[in-house]
This record gives structure tokens, sequence and C-alpha cells, in this order.
């Protein structure tokens, strides 16, 4: 179903649904064994949404009919996965260690950084995204007796919606110093609605708080030729989730440069570089070529 100015979704349904696709992905990352990241919640939680592909997958349990064409798909996105979760692991790492503690996770989904990643004391870890998706993640990580490492303060709320009054109103401090991360979220946005997220950050920002994302250059077009592919591959699995319908198409701004006129310092990196950083090479593969062009974000409030 294509979107609409209204949607909405849970956990497997719509966007959400990619959120649980890319949860599976953290999981079977973390199984690795050579593993660049550990996301011990990712395999519960995508037990508990419940959608029998993804679980079956995290648990090794497709049939053999399915399971070699369905590693054919997930192993490459599984590696994009990898990287990119520890590339916003590393981020958020290098920011507490440059004295920031207060941190914002837009569109947060099934992450669990609040609960895996070593804080320093007193952090607060702020999360946004629909009511149900939040609602279902906080009772669900409470029922296998995960407790959060920073403050974890989770804010129910659309980002379509006013999200900054709902972000203070839970006891941000935008005069103190936050990193930022959206985390595979701006294609789900349609193009005007990025550049109003941006400037919401950028008005929320004290000087030397710090921004991380990605930007494919030709906008919605990477990924819905890459999730096109995606979803003829999990539909023939018998999986419904045509991803290419979620993301929006349109001419985008490049986020580094309208961050840049916005005073904010800019660094980008290819994704293969970005990839080579971590001794890894970008996979090959229809699943996930259009990605290769996208580049990470890394941004300092001047």
């Amino acid at each position: 179903m294509a979107r609409s100015d209204n949607d909405s979704w849970d956990l497997a349904s719509s966007v959400g649904t990619t959120a649980t696709m890319v949860a599976a992905a953290r999981a079977l990352a973390t199984a690795e064994p050579d593993a660049i990241i550990s996301d011990p919640f990712a395999a519960p939680l995508v037990r508990a949404v419940g959608v029998d592909f993804f679980t079956k997958m995290v648990d090794g349990a497709l049939e053999p009919a399915v399971a070699a064409e369905a590693k054919a798909a997930a192993e490459p996105m599984t590696a994009v996965m990898a990287v990119r979760t520890r590339f916003f692991d590393d981020f958020f790492r290098a920011a507490a260690a440059a004295g920031i503690r207060q941190f914002v996770i837009l569109a947060a989904g099934l992450d669990s950084r609040a609960y895996r990643l070593d804080w320093p004391q007193p952090s607060v870890v702020y999360e946004i995204d629909q009511p149900e998706v939040i609602e279902f993640k906080t009772r669900t990580l409470a029922a296998l007796g995960a407790q959060p490492s920073a403050d974890r303060r989770a804010v129910a709320v659309d980002l379509r919606d006013d999200w900054p009054a709902a972000l203070r109103e839970r006891g941000f401090d935008p005069t103190q110093p936050t990193a930022w991360i959206a985390e595979g979220l701006l294609v789900y946005l349609p193009p005007d609605a990025q550049d109003r997220l941006f400037d919401h950050i950028t008005a929320l920002s004290a000087p030397r708080s710090r921004l991380a994302t990605e930007f494919h250059p030709d906008g919605g077009a990477a990924l819905s030729g890459s999730n096109q592919s995606l979803g003829q591959r999990f539909a023939a699995q018998g999986l419904d989730l045509d991803i290419a319908t979620l993301v929006y198409p349109g001419e985008r701004n490049p986020v580094g440069s309208y961050l840049s006129q916005r005073g904010w310092q800019v660094n980008e990196r290819s994704r293969e570089a970005v990839f080579a950083a971590y001794g890894r090479s970008f996979p090959d593969g229809d699943i996930v070529a259009r990605l290769r062009n996208s580049v990470a974000i890394e941004a300092i409030r001047t």
C-alpha cells in the first residue's frame, strides 16, 4: 500500500515492517563469527513482533527450499546493516567521549542502543517514534527484564507532528549540546519533510551539538530500486512486503550542503569508505547495488 499523509503503522505493517527487517539483519550480524556489532535484543524483539518469515530467519528455521533464496537476499543486506549500525554506534560513543550527555534517536523503531551501549552517567537518551512502536518496544524489553543503561525517555509522537514540543515536554534541554541520529529515515519522509526535520534539529541544537545521518544522492530512487528487488525476493518466499511503495520519490536537497548553509560543519564519507574503515568490502548483488553511492554524514553545530 502506498504512503499517505496521515498513515500510521505498527512493527508488523507498512514502514514498521522495515524496522523489524533491520532488527532481523542486526540479529544475523550479531551472530556472525567476525561480528562488528553486538545487539542481544535484536532477535528477541523480532520474535516478539511475530512476523513469521523474520522470526524463522533469525532462528534459522526457514524451510530448505526457502532458506537458500532467503540467504541470498539476507547476506548483502546484513552486511550493509552491520556496518551502518556500527557507524551510528561509534558516532554516539564519540559524542559521549566529547562530553555530550543528551542524545536523540529519531524514528527509533527497534533500536536498542539505550539498553546495549555503555553510556556515561548521567546520560539521557530520547527515543522518538509512533506511539504503537514505542509502547511495544518498551513493554517487550521490560518483559525480557532489560534495563536501560541510560536515562531513557520515550517520546511517542509522529515525526510529521509537532515532535519538538513533545521532546521538550519530556525534559529535552535545547541549551545543552545534543547528539542526534537519523538512521535509515530520510527516504521515508517526503523531500520537504526532510528539510523541515533538519530545520527543527538545527533550531534545537546548541553549539557543539552533533548529528549523524545518511544521504542517497539520487533520492528515493536508490532505495526504491534496491527495495523492489528485495521485495520481489521476499514475495517469492511468502512475505507480503512491497518496500518500494514505502519510500518517497522526488528530488531532495543534498543533506551536506543543506546543513552547511545552516551553521553545521559537515564531514561526508562514501559508504565504501565506511566499509573500509571496518575492514569490510561493500557486497555485490542487485539487492544493495544502488546503495553503493550513498554517503554517511557527520556534522557539528558551530
